[in-house]
C-alpha cells in the first residue's frame, strides 16, 4: 500500500527499546494512534484493545500504541486499562501522526452530532467525561490505525470523526484476506 522510509521506522523506539522497523520485519504490527489520554474515546480505544489483545496477538500481530504523552504517564494510563506491558511510542511533537497522514480534526469531526451521540454512548458504557491537560496531548488530533509489515503500510483505518470506533479484529481480518490474494 504505502512504503515507509526505513530510516524513519528504524529511529522510532518503543518504551521497550525496540524499533518499529525491526518489529515490523519480525511480524505484522498493528499501530494504534490515540487521541489525547484524557479523551473519552481514547479510553474506549484502550478498553476495546484490552478486550481483544490476546486474540490479536494470537493471530501473530503485535499491537503498538502511539500517543502524545510522556512515557511514564502513558504507562500509568495504559496500566489502568490492563495494558501495562503493551509496546508504546511517545510522540509529543506529533511528527509520527503527520508522517502517517493523521490530521487535526475539523469542528464537526471533533464536536459534531456523531461525536455527541458517540459521547453519550460512551458515558452510558461508564466511560468518564474528557479531561483536558497539555500533558495528555493535543485535543484536536485525530486517531488512526495502521498495519505495518516489513516497513510497509499494508492497511490503514483513518477515523472520520473522533467518536468512530475501530474494529481491530475486522481490520486484521481485512489485512489477512489481502495477504491471501
Amino acid at each position: 500500500m504505502m512504503q515507509v522510509d526505513p530510516e524513519i521506522l528504524e529511529a522510532i523506539y518503543t518504551q521497550k527499546d525496540e524499533n518499529l522497523l525491526e518489529l515490523s520485519q519480525k511480524q505484522p504490527v498493528l499501530l494504534i494512534f490515540l487521541r489525547h489520554f484524557g479523551c473519552t474515546f481514547c479510553k474506549q480505544t484502550m478498553s476495546d484493545l484490552s478486550k481483544v489483545r490476546a486474540e490479536i496477538e494470537g493471530q501473530g500481530i503485535l499491537p503498538i500504541i502511539i500517543h502524545m504523552a510522556q512515557e511514564e504517564l502513558a504507562t500509568k494510563r495504559l496500566s489502568n486499562f490492563k495494558l501495562p506491558d503493551i509496546g508504546h511510542v511517545s510522540d509529543p511533537d506529533l511528527s509520527l501522526y503527520a508522517y502517517f497522514g493523521l490530521k487535526k480534526g475539523t469542528f464537526s469531526q471533533l464536536y459534531g452530532l456523531k461525536v455527541f451521540v458517540g459521547g453519550m454512548k460512551a458515558l452510558a458504557e461508564g466511560f468518564s467525561l474528557p479531561s483536558i491537560s497539555k500533558e495528555y496531548g493535543n485535543i484536536s488530533q485525530m486517531p488512526g490505525v495502521f498495519i505495518l509489515e516489513a516497513g510497509e503500510i499494508k492497511l490503514a483505518f483513518i477515523h472520520s470523526f473522533a467518536a468512530e470506533r475501530a474494529d481491530y479484529l475486522k481490520i486484521i481480518a481485512e489485512y489477512l484476506a489481502l495477504e491471501e490474494k
